[in-house]
């Protein structure tokens, strides 16, 4: 006997239509997402005496860096689709971001904002990257009402029905798919708690933790879950026989990790640019 079944069904990406205008479920979470981050960073902010309009601000400057490259970077791995229909590039509202090409671009921003106002990059990284977490669980119900980047066929008590038109060719006679955006969702959720209870636990012990921390921590979880989430998915970019977020998810946890010794083992600052 099944304790617990649940199948997940898209109803479409269409939100709501009022004539010839419509407005997706992708666009409005996306949309959320950077009003909720904003509102939790500003908050954050506060606590380490930083202006919430430089926040406001400096998310301003992320969606800039990170909207075009996270497409960028989707297109480039997906060029082979995209040369032969090419008015698709832009039309990011019907899906296709990659979150690693939207990390990069983001960090770009971020550096040169800090740079520009004088700011300790990493001390902002630690105020944003809680709400960059959380933005990244609520934006993966985007791919749920599109009906993309899901997983394997599975026949679990769990299970994802995908519409024909939407399944792999070698997967077109399976109904039932790993909801791999229920995954990193969840994942991420438990990533958003664990960065904010660092952040807390560091302000009541007088900022015990060193800045770049919590941004290090972020880059290791949240890269834990992708390497393990991403085995499941059907669609993952490819670099010849490897995939694509593996690599950079395994290159973010290294780089994460000796972030942490740096500062704990070897007692030092990470570089930054305010001066």
């Amino acid at each position: 006997m099944t304790l617990f079944a649940f199948q997940f069904q898209s109803p479409g990406p269409i939100l709501f239509e009022i004539g010839p205008i419509s407005l997706r479920w992708y666009g409005f979470l996306i949309a959320s997402a950077v009003l909720i981050g904003v509102i939790i960073a500003q908050k954050l902010g506060e606590y380490r005496n930083i202006n919430p309009d430089l926040i406001g601000d400096l998310v301003i400057w992320l969606v800039i860096g990170a909207i075009p490259t996270a497409r960028i970077y989707y297109v480039l791995f997906e060029w082979e689709n995209y040369a032969q229909h090419p008015q698709d590039i832009i039309a990011i509202w019907q899906g296709g971001i990659a979150i690693h090409g939207a990390i990069i671009g983001g960090v770009i921003a971020a550096l040169i904002f800090a740079k520009i106002n004088r700011q300790s990059f990493w001390q902002l990284s630690d105020v944003i990257a809680p709400s960059l977490i959380l933005g990244q669980a609520i934006g993966r119900w985007g791919n749920f009402f599109n009906s993309e980047a899901f997983g394997r066929p599975t026949n679990l008590p769990w299970k994802l029905y995908i519409p024909p038109q939407n399944r792999p060719f070698e997967y077109i006679n399976f109904e039932y798919f790993h909801p791999t955006f229920l995954y990193e969702s969840l994942w991420n959720i438990g990533v958003f708690i664990l960065l904010i209870t660092l952040f807390f636990w560091s302000l009541k012990h007088n900022n015990k933790l060193k800045n770049g921390t919590i941004f290090l921590v972020y880059l290791i979880t949240y890269s834990l879950g992708r390497v393990w989430i991403e085995g499941f998915r059907t669609d993952s970019l490819m670099i010849g026989f490897l995939r694509t977020a593996q690599v950079v998810s395994l290159s973010a946890i290294a780089f994460g990790l000796f972030g942490l010794i740096w500062l704990y083992l070897f007692k030092k600052s990470l570089p930054d640019l305010k001066n």
